[in-house]
């Protein structure tokens, strides 16, 4: 019965925290830092895009992701920023992608 009682808590706890990380974004009640600027520098190479940095939500804190230089994954593609968009419910981060 233990065994039973212990294993349906634990489907509750999963179910909540994956309804708390609908559409794999973590909702977080206060808003990440300031956005920190730097310099880009030089592309390595003919064809690469710049992704900036930003806050990720880690293990309950922000930590800053900086940005990198990446290739397109087919010809012109267009790299769209991850964002944080603000709720009723908090804060959640909309990673960035190809498009």
């Amino acid at each position: 019965m233990k065994k039973k009682l212990l294993a349906a808590g634990f489907v509750i706890i999963g179910t909540m925290l994956s309804a708390c990380a609908a559409n794999g974004a973590v909702v977080v009640r206060f808003a990440p830092p300031p956005p920190r600027y730097g310099v880009v520098g030089v592309a390595p190479g003919q064809g690469y895009v710049w992704g900036e940095g930003f806050w990720d939500y880690r293990a309950g804190n922000y930590v800053w992701a900086p940005g990198r230089w990446m290739r397109p994954p087919r010809p012109h593609a267009v790299w769209v920023p991850g964002v944080w968009l603000q709720s009723s419910r908090g804060y959640a981060f909309r990673r960035g992608h190809w498009r």
